[in-house]
């Protein structure tokens, strides 16, 4: 019999409460962008937390949200998927914002998975004040009845993160670690690429764009006779209006892009990256399904 714990929980919560930025806080490294744009996770993405009472696997889903595309649809059954697999759901509101219908909507829909333990976590807690987080504490733990526990937390200052990570493996079935210690996600290293491209691209975006963006890496490959590594990828938008803001006056703004995206890469592969960056227009791919399976989707 073994005495250590593993399994699966998911974040789940509306866009922007703070769920991709707590799974890196968690792993310890980079596994999901961040932004301030809603619905920025776009896949199921996992990162791995190893520690001596076992490992926890954390599965970063999109922000559940009214879908007003085809895309939107699709994420929110990715993440309807995912919490029907998972051992833990922890339920995320930020203790700056009030709990609103659509988090009593998030709760209440949790219904829908019997077999996953449930917690509750009140994020973003170094930016609000102590009645701030007390009053947000009463109303997230009266949003359900079965909750294993209620933990505020600050991802940026790491306050309380190892409460929630004994908790969650105190919450864990007993069984060996599913993944390598040494391993932080099982992305692969091209869709970990466009994540960070994608990122690059959506600072100091505006109003719809942001979800117009998509990023395919097109070939990866090692220079002859070089450091360098040659990477070629795709940013995808909808309409040409959107490529020109991509772009930008001259090309500044795409290699402002290039140079943000080679900072995050370079520490990824461990060498020095050429990375080209080529704009195209794929109309209305958001609602193609043809498009959103070329994209991955």
């Amino acid at each position: 019999m073994t005495d250590t714990r593993c399994g699966f929980v998911t974040f789940v919560g509306r866009p922007n409460v703070g769920k991709s930025t707590l799974t890196n806080a968690l792993v310890g490294e980079k596994v999901a962008i961040t932004s301030e744009k809603p619905q920025t996770t776009r896949r199921a993405i996992r990162g791995i937390v190893n520690r001596p009472a076992g490992q926890l696997i954390i599965v970063d889903t999109p922000g559940i949200h009214r879908p007003r595309t085809l895309l939107g649809q699709r994420l929110n059954d990715l993440v309807e998927q995912v919490l029907g697999d998972v051992d833990v759901i922890a339920f995320c509101a930020p203790a700056t914002e009030k709990v609103g219908p659509g988090d009593r909507r998030i709760a209440a829909s949790l219904d829908g998975y019997p077999n996953a333990k449930k917690v509750a976590i009140v994020t973003k807690t170094d930016a609000a004040g102590r009645e701030q987080i007390t009053e947000r504490l009463i109303e997230v733990d009266a949003l359900r009845e079965d909750w294993a526990a209620v933990i505020p937390l600050s991802a940026l200052t790491r306050d309380q993160l190892d409460v929630l990570t004994d908790e969650l493996l105190h919450l864990m079935p007993a069984g060996p670690a599913l993944y390598p210690d040494d391993v932080v996600t099982d992305e692969r290293l091209d869709d970990r690429v466009a994540e960070i491209i994608r990122e690059a691209a959506l600072e100091g975006v505006r109003d719809e764009l942001p979800h117009s963006i998509a990023v395919v890496v097109q070939d990866m490959a090692p220079r002859e006779g070089s450091d360098l590594t040659d990477m070629y990828a795709d940013i995808v938008v909808e309409r040409d209006s959107q490529k020109a803001i991509i772009i930008g006056h001259k090309g500044s703004r795409l290699r402002d892009v290039g140079a943000r995206a080679r900072a995050g890469i370079e520490p990824l592969v461990g060498g020095r990256v050429y990375l080209s960056l080529h704009v195209r227009v794929a109309k209305e791919w958001q609602r193609d399904p043809k498009q959103l399976g070329r994209l991955g989707f």
